[in-house]
């Protein structure tokens, strides 16, 4: 291509598709741990109460033009009885450079007991949605004067989006498996290079997720949760990210994470120019009541893009509504 991008240089450096425009693929969150329906349909309805969540993030500070997204989330339960049927709803706004997206998604989720007293859950999860995605043409600056692979005002287009998910709970532990975009073109070595029509342009790939975690009962004031999260686009970088927090008194929420990229197998981006992403991160979350939730996360990177930003900032505000539930699995905790 005769123009030059700068966005590319971010999606490149974060292990998504170097040559596509795309919003971020798909849109990254530290604080997934405190919600894990953004990466899971099934994880509808997990608390058994009302829950809504609002999450900003504001990334790379200090670079022109680097993403910042934002997002709401309201998930529950149809039957307070047999708790069996979860629903979620997801709205999600991201811009990066000239690219951005808007995506609304519903959730559905099946919740089978495994046992008398209800300590074990596995749902089966499916969500249905619709993403725009838009590229302003003029926000691009071309090399060589006119290029017809440049739009002259904002080009977009319509995508559906179909995801499945299963989520398995105890009171201890927690594991769950997704796949998001499953309608997503899925072209080989031609996802690492501009083709010649926008519309072309302008696609998602395909991300399979797997979280795990597990609680770990250290005194009476003091719980240690561990997780953990691979994403998968069978294209790019195998991306995982592994945390560990303590919980104080059921309230006070500290610890962090880091961010890599793993070499799981052979892949064609590694012929190309993308680069693996690395961060290193900080969470804190505080419960002012039993209902009401503040957490804050700070990344700081520590690939190539260390020297050019003063890391990422992320809030995210949840809060619980409708009648509180007689008894749940662990609701504070995953």
């Amino acid at each position: 291509m005769k123009f030059y991008i700068k966005m590319l240089l971010f999606t490149s450096l974060i292990g998504f598709s170097a040559g596509r425009s795309s919003a971020q693929q798909n849109i990254q969150f530290s604080q997934y741990i405190f919600n894990t329906l953004s990466v899971n349909p099934a994880y509808a309805g997990y608390k058994e109460e009302w829950f809504a969540q609002t999450a900003l993030r504001n990334q790379w500070v200090g670079i022109s033009g680097a993403p910042q997204t934002a997002q709401i989330s309201i998930d529950g339960i149809l039957d307070p009885q047999t708790t069996k049927h979860g629903v979620g709803f997801q709205i999600t706004s991201d811009k990066l450079g000239a690219q951005s997206s808007t995506s609304a998604t519903a959730n559905y989720a099946f919740r089978l007991q495994l046992d008398a007293a209800d300590t074990r859950r596995l749902s089966f999860g499916l969500g249905v949605g619709v993403a725009q995605y838009s590229l302003n043409g003029n926000e691009l600056t071309t090399v060589d004067g006119e290029d017809q692979s440049v739009p002259l005002g904002t080009a977009s287009n319509l995508t559906p989006d179909f995801r499945f998910g299963i989520f398995y709970t105890t009171p201890y532990w927690y594991a769950g498996i997704s796949a998001l975009d499953l309608l997503s073109n899925t072209k080989s070595a031609d996802d690492y290079r501009r083709n010649t029509t926008l519309d072309d342009n302008i696609v998602r790939t395909r991300h399979l997720y797997f979280v795990a975690g597990s609680l770990v009962n250290v005194s009476p004031g003091l719980r240690i949760r561990p997780s953990m999260m691979i994403r998968e686009d069978f294209k790019g970088p195998t991306n995982a990210d592994f945390n560990i927090m303590g919980i104080f008194s059921d309230r006070i929420w500290l610890g962090g994470g880091y961010r890599t990229s793993l070499k799981v197998f052979k892949k064609e981006y590694q012929n190309t120019d993308v680069s693996s992403q690395a961060a290193l991160v900080g969470i804190a979350q505080f419960y002012v009541n039993e209902r009401f939730r503040i957490g804050y996360s700070y990344d700081f990177a520590t690939s190539k893009l260390s020297g050019y930003q003063s890391g990422s900032h992320e809030i995210t505000v949840g809060i619980a509504f409708g009648k509180a539930p007689k008894a749940s699995i662990c609701p504070r905790v995953f």
